[in-house]
């Protein structure tokens, strides 16, 4: 199960819903510290469709926004596993209200696949009454319309562990039985104190509030800094799905955890052993490939009205720097394992070049 234990969705119950389920661009609440509503629908995808969803080529859809990290965690993993042709992705644009993620970015604003404006279309179709968030990523079921699981930490480990009769030849085993433990308990750590940490400083209600996440994010940061000071990867000598989580974060620190959440002890340009660890990341196939900077600066600073009233996207910083040299090599590892890495992006899937960090120069 998910190191993350997000809780059952109880669909129909009343709740004290939190103010990005109701009201658009708020996420604060004053005098508060933020608290991420974790109850995710976890039917799960299986071998042996213990839920009623068995694995199969071509019958589920995954949506999942390049703006979101733990959508492009999902992103990665499908490619890392060259799961393109078992799984097709849809695309929603990087802003959004408080009702849903929309498919702005499809011919007629409707997803060609699915046939629907708002990926709430597809909560609603199996749960009239979805009383929370509407959330990426987000699997749905083709034939019925029908969203199957938002559960986004659990997403990932299935896909490794449940789909392995369609991965490709030469996919790695991003979750290997030896290291779960300590994959899982890397894991419980990161999502608290860096992954959910970022957040929890920037929708932080009071300035306690915020000096406590604040602290407490750093400090995991220099427990990272000092970790990969000394071997290439989280866990192991290959890249895990501790690597796929906290990468999503890392891409994101400068160009919007530092200002716009207040996360600015440190750039993570200025942390060398993270630095070099994310450029390695980056430029390995599946990584990079994935990010759209100008959709996540998009998501950040216009979706969050509260944190950012004027709505202005800030031109920088230079990105180029994603692409120099890292030196990790010289600390051994295999990036894939026994395995190898993956192909081309596929046609339809590539990040435009406008927004990659080629191109983004501030």
């Amino acid at each position: 199960m998910s190191s993350e234990a997000p809780e059952v969705a109880g669909t129909a119950a009343k709740v004290v819903e939190l103010p990005e389920h109701a009201e658009g661009g708020k996420y604060t609440t004053p005098g508060k510290e933020y608290t991420r509503d974790t109850r995710y629908i976890t039917t799960r995808i299986t071998a042996d469709g213990a839920d009623g969803y068995p694995v199969a080529a071509g019958r589920y859809r995954l949506v999942a926004a390049r703006a979101c990290p733990w959508a492009n965690r999902a992103i990665i993993v499908r490619r890392l596993l060259g799961l393109e042709d078992a799984i097709s992705l849809g695309l929603p644009g990087p802003t959004h209200d408080a009702r849903s993620w929309t498919f702005d970015l499809d011919d007629g604003g409707t997803d060609p696949v699915l046939g629907i404006e708002r990926l709430q279309d597809a909560y609603f179709r199996r749960f009239p009454d979805y009383p929370r968030g509407i959330t990426v990523p987000a699997i749905v079921d083709v034939p019925t319309g029908a969203v199957v699981t938002n559960d986004f930490a659990q997403m990932t480990l299935d896909l490794s562990t449940e789909w392995t009769e369609l991965h490709r030849p030469g996919a790695p085993d991003l979750y290997p039985e030896h290291l779960r433990e300590e994959i899982d308990a890397v894991n419980r750590k990161v999502f608290a104190q860096v992954n959910n940490g970022v957040y929890r400083c920037g929708f932080a209600g009071s300035q306690e509030a915020y000096d406590r996440a604040y602290d407490r994010l750093w400090s995991a940061m220099d427990w990272l800094e000092e970790r990969l000071t000394h071997q290439r990867y989280l866990v192991g000598d290959t890249i895990t799905e501790a690597d796929v989580r906290l990468f999503t974060t890392l891409v994101r620190f400068d160009v919007v955890y530092h200002g716009h959440f207040k996360c600015n002890r440190n750039r993570l340009t200025e942390m060398p052993a993270l630095w070099a660890y994310a450029r390695d990341l980056f430029q390995t196939p599946g990584f990079g490939d994935t990010v759209d900077f100008q959709q996540i600066k998009e998501h950040y600073y216009v979706v969050h009205t509260d944190i950012n009233p004027t709505q202005i996207v800030p031109k920088g910083p230079d990105l180029s720097g994603w692409l120099t040299p890292h030196g990790r090599e010289a600390l051994g590892g295999r990036p894939f394992g026994d395995g190898t890495p993956s192909g081309a992006v596929r046609d339809g899937e590539r990040v435009d070049p406008a927004h990659t960090a080629s191109s983004m120069r501030g």
